[in-house]
């Protein structure tokens, strides 16, 4: 399965802020939206990343002195992202081996998506229900 046939079923709306931004912008945001991470962006440009790890990150070395200061300096950079014409198992497999659970989905050096470990784990979950299912099909015809 391809990074773009998931995000035909999950949608293609990400979450960006500007990295001059407060970091409580961010908090805010992940919390209003249920989500994990946000994309930084600088006219148009997907210049960094601002997750839950980068929150405690910050929290546990500042506090919440942080939270005005500006996402570029909270921010992870540069950016591990996919393209559409990636497959899933290799997506599942970069991001198990970068310890990243949230990547933007890049065409060219425009944003497209956002998808999450979680996306990528129900997704190959449904393959391989799918899969069982059309073998026990298959031996009940022949059985």
């Amino acid at each position: 399965m391809l990074i773009s046939t998931i995000l035909e079923q999950k949608g293609t709306d990400v979450a960006t802020l500007r990295p001059d931004q407060p970091v409580a912008a961010a908090v805010a945001m992940m919390a209003e939206r249920r989500i994990g991470a946000v994309v930084v962006e600088d006219k148009g440009a997907v210049i960094g990343i601002f997750s839950e790890r980068d929150l405690v990150k910050l929290l546990a070395l500042e506090g919440q002195d942080a939270l005005p200061e500006p996402l570029r300096k909270a921010m992870t950079s540069p950016v591990i992202t996919c393209r559409l014409d990636d497959r899933l198992d290799q997506v599942m497999a970069m991001m198990t081996h970068r310890h990243v659970r949230h990547m933007p989905v890049m065409e060219g050096q425009k944003l497209r998506g956002m998808i999450s470990i979680r996306d990528l784990v129900r997704h190959r979950l449904a393959e391989k229900e799918l899969e069982a299912a059309t073998l026990l099909d298959i031996s009940r015809m022949h059985g």
